[in-house]
């Protein structure tokens, strides 16, 4: 079976994010990897990505190419 990745990135989107989460976590199709780039948000998006456990988190710093 083929692995697919999904890749989500966020910046304090806490407001909907938990629903995209539950959205890829529902699929029937269960061979996924997700992965969730975050770019420094203060706004409880982390805390929410922290409660599963099969989802991959990595935190960047926004900007950092910028300067």
């Amino acid at each position: 079976m083929m692995k697919f990745s999904i890749v989500t990135v966020t910046f304090n989107a806490s407001k909907h994010l938990e629903e995209s989460i539950i959205s890829v976590i529902n699929q029937s199709y269960k061979n996924i990897e997700y992965i969730i780039i975050d770019g420094g948000s203060h706004d409880g998006t982390l805390e929410i990505i922290r409660k599963y456990e099969n989802v991959e988190l990595l935190i960047g710093d926004v900007g950092a190419e910028l300067e």
